[in-house]
């Protein structure tokens, strides 16, 4: 087990830097044009995947009861990324209707916000995954001005009031379903998460005696964070820097959403009756301890243990054997790219669900009610 000592030292933390080149990349790929604007989804997917091969997996865990006091290295990349996200993407939309104009064509500009997207969204959204859960009331507001850069606020709310309670039971919409292709989960989510996130805002006002009209309903945060953050794009790129801003955050959405399907594909908790569900345990989400990407994704892939204690800061995360966690057969990079094939996914899925549900559930026979979240909603 790794000690406070040496997860403190920066040559540690050092490796979850590494997002940062994406930055000097996006740059290059926006001045240069042509080939080069291949490169951020080529590093994002590509390169990380080729390192895990390589690097392999890291089964070492930290002490979770190591203080805040030697995680400085590690929270400052998470803090640091907005500023730096913020800047990047409006000068992205700046040059791209300015001095870029002159040598990007239509679609090269296409192409490299969609590159943007795969960044906003892979980094990002990741980041404001792990401010959105911290007691500083400054690095959730870091989390919102992140969320708000891909439009999609209402995030923090639906994974912190109903995620993170209903994961792995029919109330959660991110669980993707036994057998349900990415192509009909991601319509589905981008409907019913936005709904669930209002529904339980104003249910938790409703508690309180007020009406969701209340201004302290955070959605009127969101929707004038994301308001601002239209009209700055509208302001540096016209109706094309717009129409840019909203593509970017659409595929950073759909690089979200392609990493919820994953999270917990085919795992559900078991319903004791009457409304009630087992407790969440490190079994209800896909392990991956992937060096490489878990560097990149500041190890989200060790999401078991994320949803065992929701409150752990990254470094701390444990990662698990097959016997306490399913495992994912390689990291998220490559499964998302699966995921984008369902005859693929089913192939290589399918099957290891199957396993799942025969080493942790061999009483439940018939699993009908779990495949179409017909069970009983959870009280």
């Amino acid at each position: 087990m790794l000690t406070s000592q040496q997860i403190a030292s920066y040559q540690r933390a050092l490796p979850f830097w590494m997002s940062l080149l994406l930055v000097p990349v996006a740059i290059f790929s926006a001045m240069q044009g042509g080939w080069a604007l291949i490169l951020i989804p080529v590093v994002t997917w590509f390169l990380f995947s080729i390192l895990d091969v390589f690097l392999g997996l890291e089964l070492e865990n930290a002490d979770p009861q190591i203080s805040e006091d030697h995680l400085t290295w590690y929270k400052a990349i998470t803090l640091i990324w907005t500023p730096i996200q913020f800047l990047l993407l409006y000068w992205l939309i700046w040059y791209a209707n300015g001095p870029g104009d002159a040598h990007l064509s239509p679609l090269e500009t296409i192409v490299l916000f969609f590159g943007v997207g795969v960044i906003t969204g892979s980094v990002g959204i990741n980041y404001s995954h792990e401010l959105m859960h911290q007691k500083d009331r400054r690095e959730r507001w870091m989390g919102d001005l992140l969320l708000a850069m891909v439009l999609y606020s209402h995030f923090r709310s639906e994974h912190l009031l109903v995620h993170h309670r209903y994961v792995g039971t029919p109330r959660d919409p991110v669980t993707a379903r036994y057998n349900e292709g990415f192509h009909r989960f991601f319509p589905r989510v981008l409907i019913s998460c936005w709904k669930s996130a209002f529904r339980a805002e104003k249910e938790m006002l409703a508690r309180k005696g007020l009406p969701w009209t209340d201004l302290s309903n955070p959605f009127f945060r969101y929707w004038a964070l994301q308001a601002g953050m239209m009209i700055l794009a509208l302001l540096l790129g016209g109706w094309t820097g717009l129409a840019l801003f909203i593509w970017q955050a659409f595929v950073a959405i759909w690089q979200l959403e392609l990493v919820n399907y994953i999270e917990h594909y085919g795992l559900t908790r078991k319903h004791l009756g009457d409304g009630k569900y087992e407790h969440v345990q490190p079994r209800h989400s896909w392990n991956a301890a992937h060096k490489a990407s878990n560097w990149l994704l500041i190890n989200l892939q060790r999401h078991s243990d994320h949803h065992y204690k929701p409150d752990r800061r990254f470094p701390l995360l444990q990662t698990y054997s097959g016997g306490d966690a399913p495992q994912l057969p390689f990291g998220y990079p490559v499964m998302t790219m699966a995921a984008m094939v369902p005859p693929l996914w089913r192939r290589v899925m399918n099957p290891r669900v199957r396993r799942w549900r025969q080493m942790y559930y061999p009483e439940i026979t018939d699993w009908k009610a779990y495949n179409k979240a017909c069970n009983p909603l959870p009280r």
